[in-house]
């Protein structure tokens, strides 16, 4: 008979509970990496040590609270609003074709069009709001992601699993999302950043369905291997050494102060240079809305030509 293991011996489980954005990243991170286990991972290369890992809770009372961002994300900015396109309005969902050793999936596919063999498509983000819209209180507000008959045999599976929503005090808007697996340092805040305006997504197309506003409510953000990978050590302790030596209001920075860098990246999806693949149209005249005009002489002639013909 095998005893069980005491507490001190079991994998750590955290919880942090922050205001705003940023300071929940933060403070995810520097606890995972005082407190995470050792563990080994899939993608170890030879003479790595290994990840630092644990089960994490992250709870963020209010996450449309400025300041937004934290300067320390490993990410540019641009390519941080290029993602929240991604998850939001699918800019790359064209580029899902594992046939031709191109992507398996993305989040907003998944969530906007979930295809099931012998069932069709659905529209999971669709029956959430109408759901919510009939039953405030509910708990079957969710959508997920897994797919069970491929994902455990592709080579890069969602971490994102489930999202689900209930609206608190007939109000405010939660949204819980569920993480088979995160990276804390390098992908943790993206996926928190894009979720949460998500998050805000539903709740403003739920004022509309309800005919009254539905605030964003609490987000929490739960990962069962929370891990900061082993190769990128050295990087890290570079982000610890920077938290220490500034300020919080040093270290973070409100939306209106990255707009320029955000427009950055609406230009770059707008012109196609991140690859070949022909960006819809859909979301060139979109993008065309969401360009300043003190900008538009930055778009591609060819782009601009593809929309003037629609």
């Amino acid at each position: 008979m095998t005893c069980a293991l005491s507490n001190s011996e079991r994998r750590s489980v955290l919880d942090i509970r922050a205001r705003n954005l940023p300071e929940a990243w933060e403070r995810s991170v520097v606890a995972c990496w005082q407190d995470g286990d050792a563990f080994r991972t899939e993608y170890d290369k030879p003479g790595d040590p290994p990840s630092r890992d644990a089960v994490m809770r992250i709870v963020v009372e209010q996450p449309m609270s400025e300041p937004r961002i934290h300067r320390a994300i490993p990410c540019g900015l641009a390519d941080l609003e290029i993602y929240r396109q991604e998850v939001l309005f699918g800019v790359h969902d064209n580029w899902i074709c594992p046939q031709e050793g191109r992507w398996e999936y993305t989040y907003h596919e998944r969530l906007f069009a979930y295809r099931v063999p012998g069932v069709g498509t659905i529209n999971q983000m669709e029956k959430v709001i109408e759901k919510l819209a009939e039953a405030p209180h509910t708990r079957r507000a969710q959508a997920v992601t897994w797919q069970v008959w491929q994902d455990i045999g592709i080579s890069d599976p969602a971490c994102l699993q489930r999202l689900w929503f209930r609206v608190f005090d007939n109000r405010q808007l939660d949204m819980h999302a569920s993480m088979r697996s995160n990276d804390a340092f390098k992908a943790a805040f993206m996926n928190m950043y894009a979720f949460t305006d998500l998050q805000r997504w539903v709740a403003e197309r739920l004022s509309e369905r309800m005919g009254r506003e539905i605030a964003v409510g609490r987000y929490i953000h739960e990962a069962d291997s929370y891990h900061i990978y082993g190769s990128y050590f050295a990087e890290f302790e570079r982000f610890l050494k920077l938290i220490a030596s500034k300020s919080f209001e040093e270290r973070t920075l409100s939306s209106a102060d990255v707009k320029d860098l955000f427009d950055d990246g609406r230009i770059i999806l707008f012109n196609g240079t991140q690859s070949d693949i022909p960006l819809p149209e859909e979301h060139l005249r979109r993008l065309w809305d969401e360009i300043p005009e003190s900008r538009r002489s930055e778009l591609d002639p060819k782009q601009l030509a593809r929309i003037s013909r629609a």
